[in-house]
């Protein structure tokens, strides 16, 4: 699969998700579980992200998700 980019739209850490507004193409759904690294897993509004997208029960939903530094 092909990585894209994208931004955070925004990122609830209590609910454990959020959306990630794509460079090219539409929303995707993001679950904290799905974010890469060790610790307390969350996403910050307006971070720049590349993942992959996969089809989720209700629709596309990002995986392997990475923060841009």
């Amino acid at each position: 699969m092909a990585t894209s980019t994208g931004t955070v739209k925004w990122f609830n850490e209590t609910k454990g998700f959020g959306f990630i507004e794509q460079d090219n193409g539409p929303d995707v759904f993001a679950h904290f579980s799905a974010i890469n690294g060790s610790g307390f897993k969350t996403l910050l509004e307006g971070q720049k992200v590349q993942f992959t997208v996969s089809q989720g029960q209700k629709g596309p939903q990002a995986s392997d998700i990475e923060v841009i530094v």
